[in-house]
């Protein structure tokens, strides 16, 4: 810490200390006046430790840990506090992990930590904790405020908590589209985790969402119209659009001018996405035909894809 420049300066909300500020002040900085009971007894010694809690210069917000002020606790503050509270190994984990990685549209009042499994923590309120039997050196940021699970195991970690199915596909699409994860990040976290819950509906999700499947949708289109007695389409018809550039269709239906495109890109909002292209499908029914569908739906929901091609091609002029 000697070689930080002298005087006072702001950094992160807090007064950097001075070079030869005590070691307390230098870990109040790093942890943003957040530190562990322990850690105020090994530099101040109990007594002196705990008449800064009677004076009402400090508070004890969660069992084993104190603020080295009287006020509100910053967000800041309540995520050191939850890792602190969790002590060793204790890290911030799914959303909350995520969200400080940058991931948008996931920030939650509830604070996710994760700990080794076989450990106990007492209860908080507003903190989950979570436990695992798996977590490598490399699926942990420690050199970070507060030390936090990557990118990628946090998304895989969020999937698995996540209610429902839908949810658990909405931040691993999300992850993709906003640049947070590459193809192969969650492939690699979840070798090493072979039980973790909903793992092969993260596999299938992150192969759609980057685009590595699109092939194997095109393949359950025509699946799907074998089992519910429709024609079966062209695939990748080639076509040129109104500028003349070079398009391919995913699947079309020349005698019927009935255009399906199967999307492998998601958007934030998966359920959301999926109700406005149901709209505009219905729409499209009596007028262009054409019609879209993300690649999980050909999957997941073959039936309400089934109808509604069903209904295009009826139109179209089709006689089942």
């Amino acid at each position: 810490m000697a070689g930080l420049p002298g005087g006072p300066a702001e950094c992160g909300g807090m007064e950097l200390p001075r070079p030869d500020a005590d070691e307390i002040d230098w870990l109040r900085f790093q942890q943003n006046d957040v530190i562990s009971w322990a850690q105020a007894r090994d530099h101040l010694g109990r007594g002196a430790a705990a008449n800064r809690l009677r004076g009402g210069q400090w508070q004890r917000p969660a069992w084993g840990v104190v603020v080295a002020h009287s006020g509100p606790l910053t967000r800041q503050q309540q995520l050191w506090a939850a890792v602190l509270r969790a002590g060793r190994d204790g890290v911030l984990a799914g959303t909350t992990a995520a969200t400080l990685e940058g991931l948008r549209g996931y920030d939650r009042p509830a604070i996710d930590v994760l700990i080794p499994a076989g450990r106990r923590v007492r209860s908080a309120t507003g903190v989950r904790v979570h436990r695992t039997a798996a977590l490598p050196p490399e699926h942990v940021r420690w050199v970070g405020s507060p030390p936090r699970t990557t990118v990628a195991r946090s998304v895989v970690d969020a999937a698995a908590w996540a209610a429902t199915d839908d949810d658990a596909r909405a931040i691993v699409a999300a992850a993709f589209q906003q640049r947070r994860v590459a193809p192969g990040e969650l492939e690699a976290v979840l070798s090493v985790m072979p039980r973790s819950r909903r793992r092969a509906l993260v596999l299938e999700t992150a192969a759609l969402a980057s685009g590595g499947s699109h092939a194997l949708t095109e393949l359950n289109l025509v699946t799907l119209c074998r089992r519910h007695h429709l024609p079966a389409p062209d695939r990748q018809v080639h076509r040129a659009d109104a500028s003349g550039r070079d398009r391919y269709l995913d699947a079309y239906w020349p005698e019927y001018r009935l255009h399906v495109e199967v999307d492998g890109s998601w958007h934030l909002e998966v359920r959301t996405w999926w109700a406005d292209m149901q709209r505009q499908n219905n729409l499209w029914i009596t007028g262009d035909r054409v019609l879209r569908f993300p690649g999980w739906a050909l999957i997941h929901e073959p039936a309400k894809v089934a109808a509604q091609l069903h209904a295009a091609l009826v139109a179209a002029g089709w006689t089942p």
